[in-house]
C-alpha cells in the first residue's frame, strides 16, 4: 500500500466518522423512540403485569385470551367503518380544495391559509368544541335545525350516529392539511401538458383524468398511506367526545388499548392489543404500496 492510497483511505475513513456523527443525533431518536418502543411491547405482551407488581411471563397466553375476545374484534371493525368514514370522503375533497385554490385569483392565499387552521388545533380542545355542537338541546347544528322546523337526533348519544359525527369532525380537521400536499403536488406539474393535451382537443375532464390524476399518483400515495395509518391510530377526539361511547360504538382499538392500559392496569394484555393494532397497519399499508405501484406514473424529468 503507498502513501498515497493509505492517505486516501485515513480521509475516506475520517469523512464516514463525520458522517456518523452527523447522523447520530436522528439515529438516537429512531432506536430510542420508535425501534426500542416497538421491542419493549413485543416483549411485554408475553407477560401479566399489572404495573405496582412484578411482570409475571404467561407465554401465549395473552394471544389466546386475544383470540377469544369479542370485544377486540368489534374494535377492530368500528376502527375499520371508521377510516372508511374518513379516508376516502376526505381525501376527495383534500383535492377538490387544492384544486380550487391553485387557481390564480385574488385572496387564494388567505383561503389557503384558512383551511390549514383546523389542523393546527389540539384534538382534544377540538373534540371539546365539537361535542358542544352537537349537544343535542343547545348544540349549534340542532339551533339552526330548529330554525327550520327539524327536531335534531342527540348525535353522540346514538350508536347509530355517534362514529359518523366523530369521523366528520376528523374530516374537517384534516382535509386542509392534505390540500397542501395536493396543491404541491398540481403546482409540479408542468403547464406545458396541459397545453399539449388542450392542443389535442382534450376537455377538462379528460386532461383531469388523463394528465392530473397520473401525475398525482406519488402525493395520492402519500397522502393515503399517512393518511391510513392516522385514521387507525385515532383516539384524542373520540375519547374527548364520546368516551368510546355510547354502548362502545366509537371503541376504536386504539380506545381499547388506553382503556385496557389505564383503566383495567393489564398492560400485558394491552400491549398485545398493540401488537394487533401494528400488525393491521402494516397488512393495509403493503396492500396501499402494492396498490399504487401498479399505478402508472408519467416521468417528468
Amino acid at each position: 500500500m503507498t502513501v498515497a492510497t493509505a492517505g486516501r483511505g485515513g480521509r475516506r475513513a475520517m469523512r464516514d466518522w463525520y458522517a456518523y456523527l452527523f447522523i447520530g443525533p436522528s439515529l438516537f431518536g429512531v432506536i430510542a423512540f420508535l425501534l426500542l418502543p416497538v421491542v419493549i411491547v413485543f416483549v411485554l405482551s408475553f407477560f401479566d403485569w399489572e404495573l405496582l407488581s412484578d411482570p409475571t411471563f404467561v407465554g401465549l397466553d395473552n394471544y389466546r385470551r386475544l383470540a377469544a375476545d369479542g370485544s377486540v374484534w368489534s374494535s377492530l371493525w368500528v376502527t375499520v367503518i371508521y377510516v372508511l368514514l374518513c379516508i376516502p370522503l376526505q381525501t376527495v375533497l383534500a383535492l377538490g380544495l387544492a384544486l380550487v385554490v391553485n387557481q390564480k385569483v385574488k385572496g387564494v392565499k388567505f383561503f389557503r391559509a384558512l383551511f390549514v387552521i383546523p389542523w393546527m388545533a389540539t384534538p382534544m380542545v377540538l373534540g371539546l368544541v365539537w361535542s358542544w355542537i352537537f349537544d343535542p338541546r343547545d348544540g349549534a347544528i340542532n339551533q339552526v335545525l330548529d330554525l327550520i322546523g327539524i327536531t335534531g337526533p342527540a348525535w353522540l348519544s346514538e350508536s347509530s350516529l355517534a362514529l359518523p359525527a366523530v369521523a366528520l369532525v376528523s374530516i374537517w380537521q384534516h382535509t386542509g392539511y392534505n390540500m397542501l400536499f395536493f396543491l404541491a403536488g398540481l403546482q409540479g406539474i408542468p403547464k406545458e401538458l396541459y397545453d399539449a393535451a388542450a392542443c389535442d382537443g382534450a376537455t377538462p375532464r379528460q386532461r383531469f383524468f388523463r394528465v392530473t390524476l397520473p401525475l398525482l399518483n406519488p402525493t395520492m400515495f402519500f397522502v393515503s398511506v399517512t393518511n391510513m395509518i392516522g385514521a387507525f391510530q385515532a383516539f384524542d377526539t373520540i375519547y374527548s367526545m364520546t368516551a368510546g361511547g355510547p354502548s362502545e360504538a366509537t371503541a376504536v382499538i386504539n380506545y381499547k388499548i388506553f382503556h385496557t392500559a389505564f383503566r383495567e392496569f393489564d398492560f400485558g394484555y394491552a400491549a398485545t392489543l398493540s401488537i394487533v393494532l401494528f400488525l393491521a397497519i402494516l397488512l393495509v399499508t403493503m396492500a396501499q404500496i402494492r396498490f399504487f405501484s401498479k399505478r402508472t406514473t408519467y416521468d417528468m424529468s
